[in-house]
């Protein structure tokens, strides 16, 4: 239980980043330069604000608007990661949706200096104020057109970037945002050497990458994550349990990690109702499958009613660990990660808590997370607390642990830092999350248990980790259409 080195983040996760320009052009078809390369990046938030309903979040819409007539002001956020090369270029790119004889106005392009916005959280009564330099104003436009703007004096190299657009005309502008699937913005960086290329296959501290060309749609390949992740700045890690069936959940979950960069945890049950190879190609595949090569699962109860969990271990391959154990850890920056099995024996001296205590004294990572599906912590009314799991804890508990993530309960709950008796502990004691929002179907709440200090059963959604280096950040972000939101911030012990 020795103090534990604190070290840098070694492994990134970003999708986008935003800029803007001195001048604004109309996008033609014409191929960038053949010696240059480029990298194109989605952005992580956009959403917009509106004067006459100053409380409305519009963060889940198709479009971002610029008008004066409500007063519509928009703003637009990228993270890049992995570049390693000078950048001697970079473009904002939006696709216009309106844009009727000359008559609508494209709006002003502006840096912001605030980052922390919150795409779901944002209002008129809390933007971020519009401070930067005008990069651009763009003049009459034409709907359905692609337009570029150039923020190379803003875009240097890796980081976080906002950008606000307004207008001083009643006959503002609507643009796509991400949200909106192919035509989301894009910011496209050239660099003077080669730009980061796709990963084949996931490793134990990055994700895989997806770069499209900055002159074509980007798209998202069946079996890719769509989300630039290198290792640079802050890794993510984001997931739930209880996924996948013939239900519109998974679906909805899945369009979330479409957006989101970083590692995927899953917290057990991955699909209903057996866990079989069929059930997996059939319910998990066309949704959270296409982001199968950058998961890192955890099995549940479901997974092990097929003999040996053999369809799960199958259809993940070597990111499940050894088959015979069903639990591993791995790194991500400064942060020890561990995905436990917790249908399997976890009392005091088996081979599984053995190997989570060595495993735990062996790590040279400041913080730590772990994540299995029976939850030690509950205050659902349908599986009650697995008391079983309480050697895990208790380990992680005399390890300093930071976080825990479970399943298994069709629902959120977010606990406040506990030992593995239960007693509140804010000095020493594990955050616990229950993350059974997946995609199946929800079950309901009984009595409050002690500590519960977040809780809801009607969104589902998935639980967002941003890793810093000796802190965490952490998001419930719901399905398209739902406001339901949980967020916060945690040090590492």
């Amino acid at each position: 239980m020795g103090k534990r080195q604190s070290w840098r983040a070694a492994t990134a996760a970003s999708a986008a980043l935003v800029t803007t320009a001195l001048a604004a052009t109309l996008l033609t078809a014409t191929a960038p330069t053949a010696a240059a390369a480029t990298t194109t990046f989605t952005p992580v938030a956009d959403t917009y604000v509106q004067d006459t309903t100053p409380s409305t979040n519009y963060g889940t819409s198709t479009q971002f608007v610029a008008d004066n007539s409500p007063v519509r002001q928009a703003f637009l956020k990228f993270t890049v990661a992995g570049v390693t090369a000078p950048v001697t270029g970079a473009k904002l790119r939006v696709r216009s949706i309106s844009g009727n004889s000359g008559a609508s106005k494209g709006g002003v392009f502006k840096s912001v200096s605030s980052t922390t916005w919150s795409e779901t959280g944002t209002t008129w009564n809390n933007k971020p104020a519009q401070d930067g330099a005008t990069l651009a104003t763009l003049g009459a436009i034409t709907k359905d057109t692609w337009y570029e703007v150039d923020v190379t004096s803003v875009v240097k190299g890796n980081g976080t970037f906002s950008f606000g657009v307004s207008s001083t005309s009643s006959d503002g502008a609507y643009y796509d945002t991400r949200e909106s699937g192919a035509d989301a913005p894009q910011l496209v960086l050239t660099t003077s050497g080669p730009s980061p290329s796709p990963s084949a296959s996931p490793s134990a501290s990055a994700s895989p990458t997806v770069t499209p060309s900055p002159t074509s749609t980007p798209t998202v390949s069946p079996s890719q994550s769509p989300s630039p992740t290198q290792p640079s700045g802050d890794p993510v890690l984001v997931g739930a349990g209880d996924i996948a069936d013939s239900g519109s959940g998974d679906t909805a979950t899945a369009a979330l990690l479409d957006k989101i960069p970083g590692t995927v945890f899953t917290a057990g049950d991955n699909v209903y109702t057996n866990g079989t190879t069929s059930e997996f190609n059939t319910y998990y595949e066309p949704t959270w499958g296409r982001h199968k090569a950058r998961t890192r699962p955890a099995p549940g109860n479901h997974d092990y009613n097929t003999s040996g969990a053999t369809g799960y271990y199958s259809y993940f391959g070597a990111n499940a660990g050894d088959p015979a154990k069903g639990y591993y850890s791995y790194d991500l920056g400064s942060w020890h990660v561990v995905a436990l099995n917790s249908n399997i024996a976890m009392s005091v001296g088996s081979a599984q808590e053995t190997w989570l205590r060595g495993d735990l004294a062996a790590s040279t990572k400041p913080c730590t997370i772990a994540y299995w599906h029976h939850p030690l912590y509950t205050s659902s009314s349908s599986h009650a607390p697995s008391t079983a799991t309480r050697p895990l804890y208790q380990a992680l508990y005399d390890y300093n642990a930071e976080v825990v993530v479970t399943g298994h309960n069709h629902t959120y709950e977010r606990f406040a830092p506990q030992d593995a008796n239960g007693n509140r502990d804010d000095a020493r004691g594990v955050r616990s999350f229950v993350a059974g929002m997946g995609g199946a179907s929800f079950y309901g709440f009984g009595t409050i248990q002690n500590n519960s200090e977040a809780r809801n059963a009607d969104t589902w959604g998935v639980l967002k980790f941003t890793l810093h280096d000796n802190s965490y950040d952490y998001e419930f972000v719901p399905q398209a259409g739902k406001t339901y939101n949980d967020k916060g911030s945690g040090t590492c012990h």
